[in-house]
């Protein structure tokens, strides 16, 4: 029987990552391919649904869709609803354009689709092509190290040689590095990314104030010795993959707090 694979990215379904990771997916033998995706790009829109307006899914070709000024997470959810008659297989988002390492998973639109698919109960995992300075350098090695690693771990999910827990997905990230140069595989955990503030002042035209969001480099500090980082795990030119589990409860202040359940 064959396996129903859900495609859908955060950078919009004309998007070079996305085109790559489709054509490389349909490749595996018994898998019906549906590839849903935003209308325009939604980075950094994190696990957000729309609830304020209806949207409209718009066909480009077959079995591939776009969701006009849908989420990652509008695709994945609605899509199970409106073109499946049984749940798929497996949800893959990517292949994102640029990291997304270390606590950038909480503003991401790639790994939320992921999230949004173990929601559903469906196993998932997301993508992402690191790059050094701006996308553009991308051009110097491609997608290719990405697409291949992106095969081998759908594979291993479809004839559950990779087994994960209710609400745990995987958040791939690919090493700006040909083929030949990367080291192979890295479990890791999520690295403390160092933030600053990289907001921008303008002046339009007209004279008006305007704000512009830049992009923080990829600095991080160690969180333990126990497992290397993502962050770390990339900067060595390892393909870093990382557990996801949506459980967010802190257990340590759990216990701390405790006391205040006798104060009221």
């Amino acid at each position: 029987m064959k396996k129903n694979i859900l495609i859908t990215n955060d950078d919009g379904y004309e998007s070079e990552g996305l085109l790559k990771l489709v054509e490389t997916i349909k490749t595996i033998d018994n898998v019906i391919v549906t590839v849903v995706a935003p209308a325009s790009e939604k980075s950094a829109c994190g696990h957000s649904l729309t609830l304020t307006k209806p949207l409209r899914f718009i066909e480009v070709d077959d079995d591939f869709f776009k969701l006009d000024d849908g989420t990652p997470s509008d695709c994945v959810y609605l899509s199970i609803y409106a073109l499946f008659n049984k749940k798929p297989d497996l949800v893959i988002s990517g292949i994102n354009r640029g990291s997304n390492l270390g606590e950038d998973i909480t503003y991401s639109g790639t790994a939320s689709a992921a999230m949004e698919g173990v929601l559903q109960g469906i196993p998932s995992f997301s993508i992402s092509q690191v790059y050094n300075k701006t996308p553009e350098d991308i051009k110097n090695y491609g997608y290719s190290l990405a697409c291949e690693t992106a095969k081998d771990i759908a594979i291993k999910i479809l004839n559950r040689d990779i087994v994960l827990d209710d609400r745990n997905f995987l958040n791939i990230n690919i090493p700006p590095v040909k083929k030949e140069l990367c080291k192979g595989y890295k479990i890791t955990e999520v690295g403390v990314r160092l933030y600053g503030n990289d907001a921008h002042i303008h002046k339009n035209p007209r004279g008006e104030t305007y704000y512009w969001i830049g992009v923080h480099p990829l600095q991080w500090e160690k969180r333990s010795d126990r497992y290397m980082c993502d962050l770390e795990a990339i900067d060595k030119n390892f393909i870093s993959i990382t557990p996801i589990q949506l459980n967010l409860t802190s257990y340590k202040e759990m216990e701390k707090l405790k006391k205040l359940e006798n104060e009221i």
